[in-house]
This record gives C-alpha cells, structure tokens and sequence, in this order.
C-alpha cells in the first residue's frame, strides 16, 4: 500500500509500505495510483515527494507475482500518469532503488538520493529486462555508452557514481526524505517541460551502428549464452533509433519473449534458492530458527598459503581481529606481505581504508589461545591437520570453535581429535576465498546446532552465500565433481579432443571447460590426491588392466602428463601449450594430440566421433547423477543446496539454474534414459547407474524441482 500526507502545508508525501523493501505489489500499485490521484486533486497541494517507509525507497517488481496472473494496475501507466503530472513529483530515494523502483523514480521530474542509496536497474539478473521504461528513459537521461552498460550487467551504483552520470540531481548526508520535501518546495509552480525524460532526445553518437555492434559482441561474449543481456542491447538500441513510443512498444515486445523463457525462470529460481539456502536444517532435526548464533569477536587463521591468506583477509574485511599463524619462515614474511597488498586493493576498490591493524601475525600456534573461533586452513593433509587439532584443543579457551578448511577430507575423524568434536565444524571456502562467494559449512554427526549457525552466520557476515551440507568425502561440490571430470577423461580416450569438450562446456555456458580448468588449477593437485588414494600406478603396462583401478575404469591420462612435468599454466604445458609458464591463453598443442593417438594405439582404443551432446550428456547427467546420490543420503537438504553450490562455486552458468533445476528442465525420464544408455554402454562405470532417488521420482510422475524435498520425505517414509 501507499500513504498520503500533507506535509509543510503544500507537499504531497506519498510512502510506499510494502515491508521488506516496499516492493511494487498489485496492492502498492494501487496505493501509488490512489495517491497520486489524491495529490494532483488536491489544491492544497502544489509538488509532490515519493518515498520508502523504513529508509527504502523501492526494491522492484514483487517477483513472488511472476508467473502468476498479475492483477492491480499495470506500472507502465502508472509511470507515465506520474510523468505527466502538472506538479512536481521528487523521488526521495534512501537504501535502495532497483529494477521497478528506479525506473518509477525515473518517471518522477526529480530525484534527491541519501549518500548511502544504491541504484540500479537489476532486471537482467533474473532473465528480463527494463520493461516499465527503464530501456528507454535511461538512455535519454545519461546516454547510450553508460546506459548500455548499467542495463545490461545489472550493476548497482552509490548515489555519488548516480550523481555524477546524471541519474540523480542531488545526493544529501542528512535525512533524503526531508531535503526531498525542501527540494519539492522550491521547485513548486515551475514549468515541468524540461523535466519529462520521455521527451528528451536520446544522445547518440555519430556511429551508433558501429557502437552497437562493438557492444553486442562485447555482451554475447561475457553473457554465454544468456538471452536477456542481448534483449536489453536490442531495447536500447530501440531507445536509440526510434521514437520514444515505439521504442516503449520495442521494449514491451523483447520482454514478452523473456518473460515467459526457460532462463528467466532458471535465474528466478536462483534468486529464491539462494534465499531458501539461509533457511538450513540438519539431519537431526536442528534448524536455522532454533539455533543461535555466539557472537565472534576474534578469530584466527592456522596456515597462510593460498587459502589461509585469503580467509585472514575476509574475516579482517568484516571487521574481526584477526590472528594470523604460520609456522614457516619464509611462508610467514611472504605472507605478511600479501595479505597487505590484498587489502590495499580491496579498500582502493571500495574507496575505504584497508583494515591492516585488524590482523596480527604469529608464527607460534600459541598465539590463538584466547580467540573465539579458528579456522585451520594448513596443507590438504590428514596427519599433518589432526596434529593441528590436536593441539587447537588443548591451547584454545573453553568453547572455541574450532573449523577445518579442508576440500574432502573427512570433518568428523578431525572433530575426533579434540576434546569437544560438537565445537567442530567445516568451512570450506573457495579460492580466492576473498572474493569467492561461496561457503560449504560441513556438519558432521557430533556437530553442535550452534557450532553450524555460528559458521553459517559468519559465512553471511563475510558476505558469502553459505550452504549447510553434511560429513562425506568431497562434501557435496567436489564429490559431484569426480565423476564430471572422469568422464571428460574416458572422452579424451575414447576419440574426443580437449578442445572439442571444453567447446561443448564453454557454449553450455561455463566460463571455462573442463581441461581449461585443470590447467588453471594445476594438474598436480589431482595427482597428490590420487597418489594418496593409491590410484596411480607408474609404469604400467598396456591393455585394459592398465585402465582399471578397484575393480572400475580409470584413467591414468593426468597422471602420465604429470609424470612428464607438464602441470598445466605453471609449467606452460598441460591439456594445452602456453607461450610461457604462468600465461594464461591456452594454444592448440601438437605433442598433446600426438600423445593422445599413442595412448590409444598403446591400450587399443579406436577412435570414434563424439559430438557436443555426447560430451554434454555424459559429464553432465554423471555429475547430476551424483547429485542425486548426494540427496538420498541426506547430504544436501534439497535441490537447491546443490545448485546454489555450483552456481557460485563452480561457475554453472547461472541462466541454467544449476545442476538439479537444469535436470528438471531436461526432464528426469530424459536424464534416467540415457544414464540407462551410458551405463550400458559402460559397465565399468558404476556411477553412471541411475541412482535409485532418480528413479523413483520418475515414476512417481516427475515432481517439479521444488517438491522434491517433500517428495524425498515421503519416499523416505516409505523405506
């Protein structure tokens, strides 16, 4: 709803109430429409203001509406009547004006922003775009180059940035609702003819094709496959060439085809998955509202490699003191080093003072005796971390929790080591883990309720989208992972090349394909683990005894390129040719493909033909697969755990909305039909046999993706 007031005699206040951040609803349509009504009727009242109850201006369409069947008065002509409006009508813009709020403030004849307002037109991170003029009135009021950019990323700018391009006329430190009410004072009775952004002329430059086209190759590149960036290029490029009627009608027609399109509908989901991941709950029947949090004042960070260093930065960028440990002398000043440089371009990217004071160093373990929470990040070594939490045990205070950055190993042998395993957690951050979104936070079975919301709360604090998942080796992300990366291997056998399988990967929509990445990564990591887990066998003779290890097919490829020294980037040679070690395009290499066609002539493999689907069916439906695994045995609590980790953990294009929601789309009698058909074919590959979780859900009639949970729950109770 919204409420009229008159305030300093003359000024129609109208507030937008639609807690929690004054969404346009079907009911806060009607309450504008009414108000304005009113303003306008009333002599009384000569210029008008439009705010947000609680410090919010408007948060958008309410998308709780979409795909339903929308009702109330439509925003489009709600905008225009505003624009039209004989009195001055000023948008008091505090917290945030995004996607329908901004364009209804662009439709005010004047916006006043507080200092710390953020604004944007984020439509196109839910698969549309501007559709309530944004695409049109934008253009005219900054024009094209800044508009383009701001429509098609969805980007947030701070009021200065908003000044500065023109989207606002004033930015205020004091109270925006009451300057805005001054601002509406003094502009009373004043003709409103050059302030209708409709009627403005959209500034274009002289060479808008070549602009459009340079800009449009630009977005293809960076959106991989999402529709709704290249709709937006279209609406505006309409903004620029057409009238403005026409160029509303353009806008209305691209939202059309977006509305109602499997992306938009996969980003949505996100947007909600990545709310409902907050709303955790443990086997045991813990949950995420009755479990409190304890408050972290300090922590610390054991191990500053790559990971360590990452994570002392993100705890000191919240705010936490910070103590630093590590033991290594030439790893220590390293690493006093880089911290510092992280944070100062951090702070210089976000224009604040780094936090340097927040972080302490050590290299005596000692040292953490008296913080509320540790996270071990020392080397991916089972030995060498339960003699870390061995002695976290006995220095740290009482209550301590004590946290494990480890990638697989198991969490509650770990938690074993100590005296109070229900003060264990894991926290398995993504590297960089400064930047990296993503937080898996393990629980195993002794695990307090406490130690999980702690975990969870800090994960949020630092800005992460944390996810609770359960104890197993890998934990939900890199147990999925294994069979992905296999079958791309057992592909490479079979006849496929690396460039045809990260071609398939890439235009599915991964920013990087499979053997990209493991170059990227370092194709030694792989090979310590498997080393570890007695895998790789040197030396081994050929013939299919070679390609088998416990009893299933198994691929040696990695190891035998790492037994040549060729680790990917860092060595200038891996899946690919680098010009030199540490760069970063991957070239065609000759060797690797000569290598290929030896190995299969050595193990008597025929070549065949793969094609794009096979290499998307097969590493795909095999990781999907898993996730299936991973939601039978109660590992992950739903669907959407799983494709909020893989969204923003590895990178799953989001315009597909994640593994599990991406199988929905396919169909699960599509997905259950040709693992039948690859299992078939591969019998030495076990995972590929429909997971019993998969099947029943097909037969009991394909559930859509967010009933699965019920339906896991019922299938459960039926065992």
């Amino acid at each position: 709803m919204a409420q009229f007031a008159r305030v300093s005699r003359s000024v129609g206040l109208i507030t937008l109430q639609n807690p929690p951040v004054n969404a346009l609803s079907a009911v806060a349509r009607q309450g504008i429409v009414d108000a304005v009504k009113r303003a306008l009727s009333d002599p009384k009242v000569k210029s008008v203001v439009i705010c947000g109850q609680n410090g919010i201006f408007c948060g958008g369409a309410d998308i709780k509406e979409f795909g339903t069947n929308i009702t109330g008065p439509p925003l489009v002509p709600m905008i225009h009547a505003i624009e039209a409006s004989n009195k001055p009508v000023v948008a008091a813009i505090e917290g945030s004006a995004f996607g329908g709020g901004l364009e209804l403030a662009l439709g005010c004849h004047y916006r006043v922003a507080h200092s710390k307002a953020k604004l944007g037109l984020t439509e196109v991170t839910l698969g549309l775009l501007p559709a309530a003029g944004g695409t049109q009135r934008l253009p005219r009021l900054i024009g094209v180059p800044a508009a383009l950019n701001l429509i098609t990323t969805g980007r947030h700018v701070t009021a200065a940035e908003a000044l500065q391009l023109g989207i606002v006329d004033q930015v205020t430190d004091h109270n925006a609702v009451d300057e805005a009410v001054k601002f509406a004072l003094s502009v009373a009775g004043k003709s409103l003819d050059a302030r209708r952004i409709s009627t403005y002329p959209c500034p274009c430059p002289s060479d808008v094709d070549a602009l459009f086209e340079e800009v449009m190759q630009k977005v293809r590149q960076s959106a991989r496959g999402a529709i709704a960036p290249i709709a937006c290029v279209q609406a505006v490029r309409a903004a620029a060439t057409l009238p403005y009627s026409q160029g509303m009608e353009r806008e209305q027609e691209l939202m059309a085809t977006l509305f109602t399109s499997g992306q938009a509908r996969a980003l949505q989901y996100c947007f909600f998955a990545q709310r409902a991941v907050g709303r955790w709950s443990m086997p045991s029947g813990a949950r995420w509202d009755t479990s409190k949090p304890r408050s972290i004042h300090k922590a610390a960070v054991i191990g500053l490699g790559t990971m360590g260093r990452g994570i002392a930065v993100a705890l000191a960028q919240t705010g936490l003191s910070v103590v630093a440990v590590e033991t290594q002398e030439k790893q220590f000043m390293e690493a006093k080093k880089m911290v510092s440089g992280m944070m100062e371009r951090g702070a210089k990217r976000h224009g604040t003072a780094p936090p340097l004071d927040k972080i302490t160093y050590s290299q005596n373990i000692q040292a953490v005796a008296d913080v509320d929470l540790v996270i071990e990040a020392v080397f991916e070594d089972m030995a060498l971390k339960e003699k870390v939490f061995q002695q976290l045990s006995t220095i740290c205070k009482q209550g301590t929790f004590l946290c494990t950055n480890t990638s697989a190993l198991d969490v509650d042998h770990l938690a074993s080591q100590t005296r109070n395993p229900e003060l264990v957690v894991g926290m398995h951050f993504f590297a960089p883990a400064h930047v990296m979104k993503l937080l898996e936070v393990v629980y195993g079975p002794r695990s307090s309720p406490q130690a999980v919301a702690t975990a969870m709360q800090l994960g949020k604090k630092m800005g992460k989208v944390s996810v609770a998942v359960g104890n197993c080796r890998g934990f939900v992300g890199n147990r999925m992972l294994k069979p992905y990366l296999e079958q791309a291997l057992f592909l490479l056998e079979e006849g496929a090349t690396p460039e045809l399988v990260d071609g398939a990967l890439e235009e599915f929509g991964f920013a990087l394909g499979v053997f990209k990445m493991s170059d990227l990564s370092g194709l030694d990591v792989g090979w310590k683990v498997r080393k570890g887990d007695g895998l790789v066998e040197p030396g081994l003779a050929s013939g299919p005894s070679a390609r088998i290890r416990q009893g299933r097919r198994y691929s040696p490829l990695g190891d035998l390129l790492c037994e040549q020294g060729r680790f990917g980037q860092k060595t200038g040679q891996g899946w690919y040719r680098y010009d030199k070690p540490g760069s970063r395009v991957a070239r065609y290499d000759p060797w690797l493909h000569s290598f290929l066609e030896e190995y299969r002539t050595q193990h008597g493999i025929v070549a065949r033909r793969i094609d794009q689907q096979e290499v998307l069916e097969r590493c795909l439906y095999a990781l999907i697969n898993e996730g299936f695994r991973i939601l039978e045995d109660g590992i992950a609590a739903g669907p959407e755990d799983i494709d909020i980790i893989y969204v923003f953990g590895y990178s799953w294009p989001r315009h597909r909305g994640g593994p599990m929601f991406y199988a929905s789309m396919v169909g699960l009698a599509k997905v259950l039909e040709r693992l039948e058909h690859y299992h078939q074919a591969h019998p030495d590959v076990p995972y590929m046999q429909p997971c019993n979780l998969l099947r029943r859900l097909v037969a009991s009639g394909s559930p859509p993706v967010h009933k699965w949970k019920e339906a896991i729950k019922k299938l459960r109770s039926q065992l």
